[in-house]
């Protein structure tokens, strides 16, 4: 059986998380990381030399790197449709993956962090800022290319739509002032509607 350790908070657990409720697998999952501990436990360094989470073994195989591993599950279970046969969409929807590592993500980060994990008293207002007006050009661009489009690789739900779609939940539920995204928040809730998306991508955000 698989087994994942990770939080059902961290971005990158939620991405492994929901690939796995997509495709109806059978797997056991393990709070590690932050309040939960093991992740500096030499055991858990032996699979994963980073400590960090998402780490999925199976069968004595060991992953790390969640967007690898949602890669990993889609080609392996779902070949042609989460991870698509044509190698053009296929790399469209991987590109997307790319994208939401580093570009969405980092810039959402620092607003994330300083907002929810963070004591008012404690925050960074200008870090904060600088974010949230980095966020704000990472969606102008996702709203962009929504236009048109149902899913982020064209007609199809993809790997590309779990991975962006983990980071947008996070931006579209932060407690700030956001310029209003049409194709974001169509495509958004097409994936709250989606049994597998509605479990993962909980509110709120913590």
């Amino acid at each position: 059986m698989l087994k994942l350790w990770g939080r059902t908070n961290s971005i990158n657990v939620q991405k492994v998380h929901w690939c796995l409720e997509e495709l109806g697998l059978p797997y056991e999952r393990v709070d590690a990381g932050r309040q939960f501990g093991i992740v500096d436990t030499p055991e858990y360094r032996r699979m994963n030399p980073n400590g960090l989470v998402p780490t999925l073994e199976e069968d004595g195989f060991v992953l790390w790197e969640s967007n690898a591993i949602v890669r990993y599950l889609a080609a392996k279970r779902a070949d042609g449709s989460l991870w698509p046969s044509d190698p053009r969409i296929r790399a469209d929807a991987d590109r997307w993956m790319d994208w939401q590592c580093t570009t969405f993500t980092p810039a959402t980060g620092p607003a994330f962090h300083g907002l929810i994990r963070t004591p008012p008293e404690s925050r960074d207002k200008a870090a904060i800022a600088q974010s949230v007006a980095k966020s704000e050009a990472s969606a102008a661009i996702l709203d962009a290319h929504l236009s048109g489009r149902r899913f982020v690789a064209g007609d199809a739900f993809t790997v590309g739509d779990i991975a962006v779609g983990a980071a947008a939940h996070r931006w579209l539920n932060l407690p700030v002032a956001r310029e209003k995204r049409p194709n974001i928040e169509r495509w958004h809730a097409e994936l709250l509607a989606r049994p597998a998306g509605a479990k993962v991508l909980v509110t709120p955000i913590t």
